[in-house]
């Protein structure tokens, strides 16, 4: 064993303990020492932004973009609203000790269910800082210990952030080590994090395709799959195109570049002449770059839209752009866009603008995805959305939970029974 498994392993047994002690507390203990933590992180925002300002000179000196470098940077308004989104948090109903269901067998033993946490909880997430935070107060309101594993590239930042939060939780009633940051910076530690069946109950990674897929290749710890989104809009022939217009342009580019925007647009061919006339010069003025296959270049062609179309590839059709490109595709009938979307979907989010309720009910029942939409955005697959107040990430796979994961999702089942010297 590794001097670096070692450390990894040492750091997951003290929050094993940490979550033995975790557990039992009540909703009261938890809330108070959530609201430490917001002012904590509000109080010591300089010592936060002098860390992270590290990080952001490491990335601009490494050639990283602008996009990526905004992500990452951390500002006294952005740990302000960090601080709130943890009160907010502590607003949320606590799932623990609630009963999912119960009865009294013919025998007299009372027989109940009820909602315990999952345990240690080890995240494993790529950029942003403002994660820690937020990873670390959704794993102590549903009565989990976090081991967080940020990038090398937020290193600094992710050091303050736990520094503060650990120092706020002193005196609450939590252990301290309900939050600890997983040593190291290279994927040997992410690696031996991946490693420790028996002291980390579960890995939730929060990235792009290669961060999850190498956690499910490597991880002998089970894993709940996130974020990857490589969603769809189908339009119907019954669609309101003024509808399925607004649902497209949002979908794709209300926000390019996260997991629930759109990626692909499949058009019944009976409303594709009218409806890319109308929604091509929208694209245009949104900026999107239009991925298109025959058909809908003709349209392109024949039209002055104003829109970047350029031929589809068969990679296209695979491709999560997070970008502001889209790849266009027009069908024949419904049942096409259905088969289309089992072959290249994430099983993310997807979604139809219709007029028909037979063709959404159509869709619906047989489209296996996490979230389906009708007549609406995919935009709308977040836990904010959805009325969770708070999500760790959106579950792309079926165990133990699919979608937007709340605080409930963040927790497991016990049975209790009780009798009075009962013997079987």
């Amino acid at each position: 064993m590794s001097d670096i498994e070692r450390e990894v392993r040492a750091v997951a047994e003290r929050a094993r303990d940490a979550a033995a002690e975790l557990a039992p507390l009540g909703r009261a203990v938890k809330d108070a020492a959530l609201a430490a933590l917001a002012d904590a992180l509000v109080k010591r925002s300089d010592e936060i932004t002098a860390a992270n300002a590290e990080d952001v000179e490491r990335a601009r000196e490494a050639g990283t973009g602008p996009a990526m470098i905004d992500r990452l940077t951390l500002t006294p308004r952005r740990i302000e609203d960090i601080a709130d989104a943890v009160r907010a948090v502590a607003e949320l109903p606590d799932p623990v000790g609630e009963a999912v269901r119960g009865y009294v067998l013919p025998n007299g033993l009372d027989v109940r269910q009820i909602r315990v946490p999952l345990g240690v909880i080890g995240i494993v997430y790529e950029g942003r800082p403002n994660v820690t935070a937020d990873a670390a107060a959704l794993c102590l309101k549903s009565g989990n210990a976090a081991l967080l594993r940020g990038s090398s590239s937020a290193y600094s930042s992710n050091t303050a952030l736990i520094g503060v939060l650990r120092d706020a939780l002193e005196g609450t009633g939590v252990p301290v080590d309900a939050i600890q940051m997983v040593p190291g910076r290279t994927r040997e530690s992410s690696k031996a994090l991946m490693r420790a069946h028996g002291l980390v109950d579960v890995l939730i990674p929060r990235g792009g395709r290669s961060l999850i897929q190498a956690v499910v290749r490597d991880s002998t710890v089970p894993v709940i799959e996130t974020g990857e989104g490589l969603c769809h809009v189908y339009v119907d022939a019954d669609a309101d195109l003024g509808k399925a217009v607004d649902i497209a342009v949002n979908a794709k580019a209300q926000r390019c570049s996260v997991c629930n925007s759109a990626e692909t647009l499949l058009v019944h061919e009976a409303a594709a002449e009218e409806f890319l006339a109308r929604l091509l010069p929208a694209l245009a003025e949104a900026g999107v770059t239009v991925h298109g296959d025959e058909r809908v270049l003709e349209i392109a062609a024949a039209r002055d839209t104003g829109a970047t179309v350029v031929p589809a590839t068969e990679e296209d059709w695979a491709t999560e752009y997070l970008a502001m490109d889209l790849s266009v595709r027009v069908v024949p009938h419904i049942d096409e866009a259905i088969a289309h979307i089992r072959r290249y979907s994430t099983r993310h989010t997807e979604a139809i603008v219709t007029d028909s309720l037979k063709a959404s009910r159509y869709f619906v029942s047989r489209v296996d995805s996490a979230a389906v939409m009708v007549n609406a955005s995919t935009r709308f697959t977040d836990g904010g959305e959805f009325g969770f107040g708070a999500e760790i990430g959106i579950s792309t796979q079926k165990l133990h939970a699919r979608g937007p994961m709340g605080l409930t999702e963040m927790t497991s089942t016990k049975y209790v029974v009780t009798g009075d010297g009962h013997v079987r």
